[in-house]
């Protein structure tokens, strides 16, 4: 496991090394240098011409420095200075001088043309306002260039803290961060203007992080999974309950179903339309089956409801009246973990419409999430998980669509704030989040933006939590092994033919060498 710090949290951390701890911010400095010509150094040819463009303050004190330590090594190098020098940061100005003192060349004006390389170091993590003026232009004029671009900690006019672009940002090829990874690093659009992403230790203190810093997985995580044990039976590894499926609509209970039994889950049962049976026996014979619309459903969902270990409502079970119904009642009536998933969610929503109808006139976005996010707890048992995708999340919500890719990480703070639910927020980057929780997913692929994917990663979350682990564990590695398998599928049948149930046949392989 890995941390994502957001630039406040990293400038503290600098701040600890250099005044705390006593490591001198030129050392760090030369450092970071380091690793980063490092990195050039792997993809430079010697008649190549590498130009390092530096802001005033220290990220491009980092990039003069590494023009130096390049220039040392006998490559061609020249400094573009992108600013007034009479702002240069203390440790900036002082690698400005080493540099002039060794006849590097240093330039206020240039052509990006006459250079294979660019060193990126305008600016750092500490960017907070849009790009602009001269500054634009030489970050255009980089990403037109078609040369080779390595950025210093973040490509500048990327947000560290959220991943977003101030009017303009550089394309990098890599991206040499230090200490800890970003956030921006991750979240898109960031993520996509960052390149390669390497993380350089140049020393920084060790910190011990609270457990709402962001967190992300490595393969080694995967020693996360339940334990197997050799003697067990089926009963040993729990009995998932999968609420879903109409008579038209089978495919999503069959998804969510067939991928906890490939997760682990000992037994599967799924409880359906009657006439929705037949053909799920015939996609799924692994599982048991039982119907709530029958004359007896209500006995019916009160033993399923009384022998299952976790319990999947939602999927495919459409949005009409007996469906608000069934909702409620297994809410109500559920004594083990509760994961509600697409038409669950819908259905809440609707239920939020009726109960609370006034808040949709509040026009503070915020506020009228808040009071959304509030009355959830009058309808869920704490420490259920909701699974949205992002339109979902809307409808819940009340939080305007367009606005929240931008916003993931605030929405996220929002939604947790004082509420005792579980929210695994489905998107490229998707993210993990209650009271005390935040995980930020780098597995998958775009191949899995197909129907039927977010059905799958429901019954893999079910499939784990059925096998003792608890909600927040089994949400966060149940998302990552969705990615992985996302990503097995991916080198089989590409990420234009790959489909939902690719998904679920991949996990195998994602598995089996941690059996």
């Amino acid at each position: 496991m890995r941390y994502a710090l957001n630039a406040v949290q990293m400038k503290k951390l600098d701040q600890k090394t250099i005044e705390q701890i006593g490591i001198p911010a030129m050392v760090l400095m030369e450092r970071a240098a380091l690793f980063v010509a490092e990195h050039v150094k792997e993809h430079a040819k010697p008649t190549d011409k590498i130009i390092a463009v530096c802001g005033t303050g220290n990220n491009g004190g980092d990039g003069i420095a590494a023009a130096r330590i390049l220039h040392l090594w006998g490559y061609e190098v020249t400094i573009g200075i992108l600013g007034d020098p009479e702002k240069f940061s203390k440790e900036c100005r002082e690698q400005w001088k080493i540099a002039k003192n060794l006849g590097l060349s240093i330039r206020s004006e240039w052509e990006i043309s006459e250079y294979n390389i660019v060193i990126d170091g305008i600016f750092g993590i500490g960017l907070s306002k849009p790009v602009s003026g001269e500054y634009a232009k030489v970050i255009q004029s980089i990403n037109q260039s078609g040369c080779y671009v390595v950025s210093v900690d973040i490509p500048s006019g990327v947000s560290a803290s959220h991943g977003q672009v101030f009017s303009c940002a550089v394309k990098a090829n890599e991206t040499v961060t230090f200490g800890e990874q970003k956030l921006g690093l991750l979240l898109y659009p960031g993520a996509t203007y960052a390149g390669k992403v390497h993380i350089a230790d140049i020393g920084f203190a060790q910190e011990k992080m609270d457990s709402l810093t962001y967190t992300y997985y490595e393969a080694s995580d995967l020693d996360k999974l339940p334990i197997r044990m050799p003697y067990s039976n089926k009963g040993s590894y729990g009995r998932v309950l999968v609420i879903a499926g109409t008579e038209n609509m089978t495919g999503a209970a069959y998804f969510s179903a067939a991928a906890a039994y490939r997760m682990g889950a000992g037994l599967v049962k799924i409880l359906t339309a009657k006439k929705a049976i037949p053909v799920l026996q015939g996609m799924l014979p692994e599982a048991l089956f039982a119907a709530y619309d029958m004359e007896d459903s209500e006995e019916q969902i009160k033993k399923a409801l009384e022998v299952a270990s976790v319990i999947v409502i939602g999927p495919g079970l459409s949005t009409e009246e007996s469906a608000k119904r069934l909702l409620l009642k297994v809410c109500k009536e559920a004594k083990v973990p509760l994961i509600v998933d697409a038409d669950g969610i819908n259905l809440l929503a609707q239920l939020l419409d009726e109960m609370i109808p006034k808040v949709s006139q509040i026009t503070d976005d915020v506020e009228r999430l808040y009071q959304r996010i509030y009355h959830i707890k009058d309808f869920l048992p704490e420490g259920t998980i909701l699974t949205p995708h992002l339109k979902e999340f809307s409808r819940l919500t009340l939080y305007p669509l367009n606005k929240i890719p931008s916003n993931l990480i605030d929405i996220t703070s929002y939604c947790t704030y004082n509420n005792l639910m579980i929210y695994v927020l489905k998107d490229s980057r998707t993210i993990v989040a209650s009271k005390d929780l935040r995980y930020i997913n780098v597995s998958g692929t775009h191949g899995m933006a197909t129907g039927g994917s977010g059905d799958v990663l429901t019954g893999i979350i079910a499939g784990l939590m059925a096998q003792g682990l608890e909600a927040g564990k089994a949400a966060t590695l149940g998302v990552y092994l969705h990615g992985l398998a996302g990503e097995e599928a991916a080198k089989v049948k590409s990420t234009y033919s790959m489909l939902a149930g690719d998904i679920i046949e991949a996990l195998p392989e994602v598995l089996r060498y941690h059996d």
